[in-house]
């Protein structure tokens, strides 16, 4: 068994197909059956039922999936500790929510980058179960997420509300209903906390999970959203967006993880936030829950 296998293995599940993972690997369909066929043999059980439809986890496959993923992020630790950069002192690994790059984690790394030059630093995208994963496993130092990240030896912390606007492409007044209106999923507080303000029953056309998807779509077709401030004021600058006058305001936290190994070997890790808790005014203090807004209605994600 060599590494070869084991980062086989883990791509083969996460792309569900035999031949996705070949490409992803840039080798051969036949080069990742004999990887995964060597694996089965060194563990002497079948991790994977492969069939031309895609590739399923056996229970087997279940039962190794996580040892996989800590030998390859032990294997990433490792290389990184030998193949430091020439000129610095050690590499410091950030994960971030794609939902908290903009306005936050750019400038933490941008002041990381000013504080501490002797750092290398390396930073990746990742969704909620991801980022539990890396920190938990040891793949990466800290990470920007919406929910908090709770574990043996991680340590999490509210940093700030992201303060949630509702922005048109025209200036105007809250209304009734906007057939233009998208809906933003910003997550459970946020669907509570809009239901309760626009208790509506109309039915957006079209529902973004991602708040760069759904300015991007604002700024081509128009229309109207709630969209995170730090992520909008530039575009309310220039002239582009606009808030909606009278409309309520959300906010939802952002949370600051932690390996507290990582801090043990550098110090300034855990308190790096400390300096750059509102970065490029990305939130504001806390704002009381919304009041149910009697003569205006939004619609509401089905």
């Amino acid at each position: 068994m060599n590494i070869a296998t084991i980062q086989t293995f883990l791509a083969v599940v996460r792309a569900g197909n035999l031949n996705k993972a070949a490409e992803q690997l840039n080798v051969t369909q036949s080069t990742v059956t004999a990887r995964l066929d060597a694996l089965d043999e060194a563990l002497g059980q079948r991790l994977l039922v492969r069939s031309r439809k895609g590739a399923q986890l056996t229970k087997a496959g279940f039962a190794f999936e996580r040892h996989a993923e800590l030998l390859l992020q032990t294997w990433e630790q490792g290389r990184k500790a030998v193949g430091l950069p020439k000129g610095f002192l050690g590499i410091v690994s950030l994960a971030c929510h794609p939902e908290l790059w903009t306005g936050i984690g750019e400038h933490w790394i941008d002041a990381v980058q000013k504080d501490h030059p002797e750092m290398a630093l390396e930073v990746w995208p990742g969704e909620p179960a991801e980022i539990r994963r890396w920190l938990s496993g040891g793949l990466v130092d800290a990470a920007f997420s919406l929910e908090p990240v709770t574990g043996d030896g991680v340590t999490s912390r509210a940093i700030l509300r992201d303060r949630l606007v509702q922005v048109a492409t025209v200036d105007r007044d809250v209304q009734a209903w906007d057939s233009a209106y998208i809906y933003v999923d910003l997550g459970p507080a946020f669907r509570r906390d809009h239901r309760l303000a626009w208790p509506g029953d109309d039915t957006p056309r079209i529902t973004y999970a991602d708040s760069n998807w759904a300015l991007e779509h604002l700024l081509r077709k128009g229309g109207s959203a709630y969209l995170p401030w730090r992520l909008a004021s530039a575009h309310v600058a220039a002239g582009r967006l606009y808030p909606v006058r009278g409309a309520d305001e959300f906010s939802r936290p952002i949370y600051f993880n932690w390996r507290e190994a990582s801090a043990a070997l550098y110090p300034w890790l855990a308190e790096s936030i400390d300096r750059h808790d509102d970065p490029s005014d990305a939130g504001s203090k806390p704002r009381p829950r919304p009041t149910r807004n009697r003569c205006a209605r939004l619609p509401q994600p089905t």
